[in-house]
């Protein structure tokens, strides 16, 4: 495990962390609505992407700086901040303390827009920005010139595999106790059915009869067409026999440490990520019966008068922002039919969240 100390007097800011893959809903939360940690207790991850401030206009800077910066399509401003930046859960933060003249925020709590508002105790330096407001999931950001990262002397538990999307713990609900969407699995659809429109180039797609399509045809009918010529979509992944013949488009879990799609061994077919628990929750649903069991109880059962689950107040849509962010920074949408695509469908989402 390691920890993150200040890059100015060496003080730990962090208790030890493990790398996991960055949360495909990172910067996509239910607006008005206060979020747990995005992170797991002990873990932290990294953004690629440069994020935050300073942002330039789009008509400034072009299309060929902006696609430099992971951007592929017009929007009203691109960030040109850093890369690589840290985050972990707050309650892994250490021997920082907050910068009060930098504590501003929407509604319930800090948002970070003056920049980094946490301090190290141990030589006053800015060097990470807490996040908490509503809309927000919490976070502390810590950026990459401000820590360094070491070894914490702490064994590491052994890094997360494909192995773990098997356990109960990994799946998602896709239903909150209140009876509305997962705000999880409202982003996770969101950033699947970008990557969808793009290796389907905005055509007809028919799902599996099941969970697949219960949970999502109504997501995928608001962003991709009906009629012939529909390209076959299939759930894919460790542990699930692949078709034969090969479906048109694999929806496959991203792997819990580094991110990257599962694919069969030598594929190169089209693929589309989901989250790893929202892909586990479809793939390995669990004990899930409603009606009261008889005999002797499965494995695994501990009570045979099931409660009702959690039904829905209305059917599953993907997160705006996150289609629309996810598909600016897919290199397909530069293609004539996508960029039509985008243009009459997220331009107007992009510029709303960027004001």
């Amino acid at each position: 495990m390691d920890v993150f100390t200040c890059a100015g007097c060496g003080t730990e800011l962090t208790a030890p962390v493990s790398r996991v893959a960055l949360p495909v809903h990172t910067h996509y939360g239910a607006w008005e609505q206060l979020h747990p940690p995005l992170m797991r207790p002990a873990t932290y991850a990294v953004e690629p992407r440069p994020i935050g401030p300073p942002w330039r206009r789009w008509a400034e800077v072009g299309a060929d700086a902006a696609a430099r910066q992971g951007v592929f399509a017009p929007v009203y401003s691109v960030s040109f901040g850093a890369r690589n930046g840290v985050v972990i859960a707050p309650g892994d933060s250490r021997s920082m303390t907050l910068i009060l003249d930098r504590c501003e925020g929407y509604c319930r709590g800090v948002d970070g827009r003056a920049g980094p508002n946490l301090a190290c105790e141990g030589c006053g330096r800015a060097v990470a920005t807490r996040i908490d407001d509503c809309g927000s999931w919490q976070t502390v950001w810590f950026g990459p010139d401000e820590v360094v990262r070491r070894p914490s002397g702490v064994p590491a538990a052994p890094p997360p595999g494909w192995d773990d999307l098997e356990r109960p713990g990994h799946r998602v609900p896709p239903v909150e106790p209140d009876g509305w969407w997962s705000p999880r699995w409202e982003a996770a659809v969101g950033v699947a059915l970008a990557h969808m429109v793009a290796v389907t180039e905005d055509r007809p797609v028919t799902l599996p009869a099941g969970p697949v399509a219960d949970l999502l045809g109504h997501a995928v009918g608001r962003c991709l067409p009906a009629g012939p010529g529909a390209r076959s979509v299939e759930l894919a992944g460790p542990g699930i026999r692949l078709p034969r013949p090969r479906p048109d488009v694999l929806l496959v879990p991203r792997h819990p440490l580094t991110g990257a799609p599962w694919r069969p061994p030598d594929d190169e077919g089209a693929v589309v990520p989901l989250d790893s628990g929202v892909w586990a929750y479809l793939a390995h649903p669990g004990e899930t019966s409603p009606m009261p069991a008889t005999g002797v109880l499965p494995e695994g059962v501990l009570r045979d008068d099931y409660p009702l689950p959690p039904l829905p107040r209305c059917p599953l849509t993907a997160h705006d922002r996150a289609f629309a962010g996810t598909l600016i920074t897919l290199p397909a949408v530069r293609a004539p039919r996508l960029r039509r695509y985008y243009d009459a469908y997220c331009r107007d989402v992009e510029a709303a969240s960027a004001r």
